[in-house]
């Protein structure tokens, strides 16, 4: 292999325009690395700050119903007068009631047995 003249290994100082424009560059750099780390800090620092700040919300679970200890769970539904139960459906702690009313007209009854309230009336027509 040839070896490089000796001239060309050492390096030629640079023209003093060229050595101020570098150093600009530089500078320049810098302070945008800088200016975008100071960003990416202030952005996980929001993610964390929310993180912490918010409560988890999660729905209740099918046997989250709250029930004593040693007794059965107990309540009323009122139903209108003459109605007549035709079906009924449970999912999760929510009842749906399928009633025959006494004018012969049908109606569903959602009730929270949780919160131990009627939370919805449906009636069923035919157009």
């Amino acid at each position: 292999m040839a070896r490089p003249d000796a001239d060309e290994e050492q390096e030629k100082p640079l023209d003093p325009a060229v050595d101020k424009l570098r150093g600009r560059l530089i500078r320049f750099m810098a302070i945008n690395l800088g200016l975008l780390l100071l960003a990416l800090m202030v952005v996980i620092a929001a993610i964390v700050y929310k993180s912490r700040k918010a409560t988890p919300v999660s729905p209740p679970l099918a046997g989250d119903v709250q029930v004593p200890a040693g007794e059965p769970l107990s309540g009323d539904i009122v139903l209108p007068v003459g109605s007549r139960v035709v079906s009924q459906s449970l999912s999760g702690s929510r009842l749906s009631i399928d009633a025959e009313l006494a004018d012969g007209s049908r109606a569903i009854f959602v009730y929270d047995i949780a919160e131990r309230r009627l939370i919805g009336r449906f009636a069923i027509r035919n157009k």
